[in-house]
Parts: C-alpha cells; structure tokens; sequence
C-alpha cells in the first residue's frame, strides 16, 4: 500500500477525527496556558519566558493527552514521555525560529507573535505525536 493511500486510508476513519479533535482541545489549554505564562514573565525576556512556559504547557498537554486524547495508546510512561519531550523540544525550535522571525526581525508584538508560533508549529506536534509518542 502506498504512502497515499494509506494516508486516504487514514483520513476516512473517524477515530482518526476524533483523535484530532481532542488534540486540538488539549492544545487550545495547552495555548492559554502559554499565552498566560509567557504573558507573566516577558519581563524576563521573550525567549526566556517562552522557554519556560514552553515547558509549563508541554508538561499539561502531555498529561492529558496520555490520559484523554491518546488513552488508548499508552506505553511505558517514561518511554513514551521521552518520545514526547523530543517531538515539543522540536515543536519548540521551531517555535524559536518563528520568534526570531517576528519578534526580533519584523518587530510584531511579543504575545501576537508568540500566538502565531504556537498555531504554526501545531501540525507538526500533532503529527510528531500521533505517530511516534503515542504510537501502539
């Protein structure tokens, strides 16, 4: 079966949407959560306080998705929170990037820019995730 059709495969079960859509709930608590820190520690520099309510947040939606999103798909804990850091710590270099492209290059406000990194950088979380952290 080729990537394609496995792909087609994919996008025609509904547990497939069901998944995305809790993943997308988590992620939006996951977002305020970030916006929130971030917001409260800017005065310790943008990429400072994205870092850690990077960390905050990540540590929120790994909870739950573990628990809610991809229950189902448990394996051995640190196992799969390993897989899971490593999938946010690339969702979170990415996000670095974004960053520096609208914070320190395009001058954008902090918290804006920081909200259009985080939409930009969920498709590649939620696929880094689905297929490798929480993997049967």
């Amino acid at each position: 079966m080729s990537v394609s059709s496995r792909t087609a495969a994919a996008l025609r079960r509904r547990h497939n949407w069901i998944q995305l859509v809790q993943f997308g709930i988590v992620g939006a608590s996951g977002y305020v959560i970030n916006l929130a820190v971030f917001a409260a520690l800017l005065s310790w520099g943008a990429h400072v306080a994205a870092a850690i309510s990077f960390v905050v947040a990540a540590a929120s939606n790994y909870w739950w998705n573990r628990h809610w999103t991809f229950v189902h798909q448990k394996s051995h804990i640190g196992a799969q929170g390993a897989r899971f850091f490593i999938v946010s710590l690339a969702a979170f270099a990415v996000n670095q990037l974004w960053l520096v492209l609208f914070i320190d290059l395009l001058h954008w406000r902090k918290v804006v820019s920081q909200a259009i990194a985080i939409i930009l950088v969920t498709p590649l979380n939620f696929l880094g995730n689905k297929l490798w952290s929480f993997r049967k």
